[in-house]
C-alpha cells in the first residue's frame, strides 16, 4: 500500500502533507492515481463517508486555487482536463454498458443481492 495524500491538522494553520508517490521521477503515477480516483469514486469503495471525504478534498483544491499565481489559467486548466477525462470516461462506460460487461443502476438504486 502507498500513501497517496496524507493530509494531518496538528492545530490552527499547521497542516501536513505526505505522500508516497513522486511524480517527477514518475510521471505515470498522475494518470494511475486518476484512473483509481475515479474508480474508487464511482463505486462503495472508498468507505461511506463520502460527503466529508469530498468536502476536504474541495477545500484543499480552493487553497490551492487560492494560492496560485494565474488562478484563471489553472481553472481554464482544471476545467478543460476535468472535461476531456470525464468524455473519455462517459465512451468507456457506454461501450461496457453496450458490451454487457457492466450494469449503470439510477443513483439510490442499489443492485439486488442475488446480481453478481
Amino acid at each position: 500500500m502507498k500513501k497517496i495524500l496524507e493530509v494531518l491538522s496538528y492545530g490552527p494553520g499547521d497542516i501536513r502533507f505526505r505522500t508516497d508517490f513522486h511524480p517527477p521521477l514518475s510521471p505515470d503515477v498522475l494518470q494511475e492515481v486518476l484512473i483509481g480516483a475515479m474508480q474508487s469514486m464511482t463505486t462503495k469503495l472508498w468507505g461511506g463517508d463520502e460527503t466529508s471525504v469530498l468536502a476536504m478534498i474541495r477545500m484543499l483544491a480552493v487553497a490551492d486555487l487560492a494560492l496560485s499565481v494565474n488562478r484563471k489559467e489553472m481553472v481554464r486548466f482544471l476545467d478543460e482536463e476535468s472535461r476531456a477525462v470525464a468524455q473519455i470516461h462517459k465512451e468507456i462506460t457506454q461501450e461496457l454498458v453496450r458490451k454487457g460487461k457492466i450494469t449503470l443502476f439510477p443513483p439510490n438504486i442499489q443492485p439486488s443481492s442475488m446480481k453478481s
